[in-house]
């Protein structure tokens, strides 16, 4: 690096503590980006290889800093990655050259919207394609009567390889009709010895049968199964997977597709429903299958800079997300976040159900996700469909949250 003039930054003294002025430094480029309001620039020891970050607050980087930082481009071998976009200021997109641009319409937005699908799956791995689509060859393996609906124990291939089992409750109105019936995808909490068993049966105290529930209030529900919990125990690594969660939400999209071939269900328009880890389970698909229509979210998130105050380890298993440990000393360079997902389900009806005492996902959290959200809701003129409760309870669906969410799901879906 030649003539690197410091006298241009005005906080020079910060920079010579980071070691900026000694000339034998090779001084890299890895990463400027914009987070609330504040430019980083990180520089890498060529011998040491140990990291240095410099922040550059918004009353620094006036014309003094630009020159700063244009005199690193031009006397550097310099790699830029555009940067992650404020996860709380979702009206913001990077256009064709990289520069981060107001959204001003909903084009704009949609190019925001797809560059939070790309940093999803940056973590997750891509959403599987035509290669992965097969014949259904769903099977009945087990019917029970539920009195005023059929109980079957299902399976479906997912993919060549993959077979997926799940319940399928239809109400008995819907057999032999020639009306077409409402679905709903019911996604179940985390539980390894019942699995999917605990949104038809009331197996736990704090985990509610409401696949049952709307099953009694005719709608044709799918209660698959989640990967590598209890009955479910696909090998991701052989199938392609980088994440439980991506292989998640291609069977959940598979079973749309089921639930489209039977000739009872209304097509094309489901809701989805879900509790803690089907609570996020249940947004992650909306995101990717817009044939869901409606999306009820129970204690299944707050931000992952909240997220158990910084311990993100509880995301990283294999039935998870296991790439997010990269990031847990720096949590804010995830490449997506909540505030983003749900923004990506505007302009389609959201209610979230974040208990003011639930232990795993902070409620203010939720909230400030909320808000951002509801900028793009604004943008569509849509803000009555996002909708957050907050009962006085810990890590539950307590009966009268759910009457509110069945409530939603008639008013949008019947």
């Amino acid at each position: 690096m030649k003539g690197l003039n410091l006298s241009l930054l005005t906080s020079a003294p910060t920079i010579l503590r980071h070691g900026l002025s000694q000339l034998w430094w090779k001084v890299r480029l890895r990463k400027l980006q914009e987070l609330k309001g504040e430019m980083k620039l990180s520089i890498r020891h060529p011998a040491s290889s140990s990291v240095s970050t410099v922040a550059f607050g918004p009353a620094v980087l006036g014309t003094a800093g630009l020159l700063f930082l244009f005199q690193v481009f031009a006397d550097a071998q310099v790699e830029v990655s555009h940067g992650r976009l404020p996860r709380t200021n979702l009206l913001v997109f990077h256009n064709a050259k990289g520069e981060a641009r107001p959204v001003k319409s909903k084009v704009d937005w949609q190019k925001r919207r797809a560059e939070i699908l790309r940093g999803m799956q940056e973590i997750t791995g891509p959403l599987p394609g035509k290669e992965k689509r097969c014949p259904l060859e769903a099977r009945i393996e087990e019917e029970v009567d539920g009195g005023s609906y059929v109980q079957r124990f299902v399976a479906y291939a997912a993919e060549p390889g993959g077979r997926v089992p799940a319940y399928l409750l239809v109400p008995k109105a819907a057999l032999g009709s020639k009306k077409k019936f409402p679905a709903v995808l019911a996604l179940h909490p985390t539980d390894m010895e019942y699995g999917q068993r605990v949104v038809v049966e009331q197996l736990r105290a704090n985990y509610r049968a409401y696949a049952r529930d709307l099953a009694e209030r005719g709608y044709v529900v799918l209660a698959p199964a989640y990967p590598l919990m209890a009955n479910y125990q696909p090998d991701l690594k052989a199938l392609g997977y980088r994440s439980g969660t991506m292989k998640a939400i291609w069977d959940n999209m598979r079973g749309l597709d089921y639930l489209e071939s039977l000739p009872f269900v209304r097509p094309g328009k489901f809701g989805t429903i879900g509790h803690s880890l089907g609570g996020h389970n249940a947004i992650y698909t909306a995101v990717f299958d817009e044939r869901i229509k409606v999306v009820v979210s129970s204690c299944g998130f707050d931000s992952f800079v909240d997220y158990m105050d910084g311990k993100i380890k509880g995301w990283t298993s294999e039935r998870y997300m296991p790439k997010l440990l990269e990031y847990q000393d720096a949590l804010g360079n995830i490449p997506f976040d909540f505030h983003e997902l749900i923004g990506a389900l505007a302009p389609r009806p959201v209610f979230i159900n974040a208990p003011l005492g639930d232990t795993n996902f902070k409620w203010r959290s939720v909230d400030e996700i909320v808000g951002a959200a509801a900028q793009v809701y604004r943008l569509y003129r849509a803000l009555e469909n996002l909708r957050a409760e907050h009962p006085d309870c810990g890590h539950d669906f307590p009966a009268a949250i759910r009457e509110e969410a069945y409530r939603l799901f008639e008013e949008k879906l019947k």
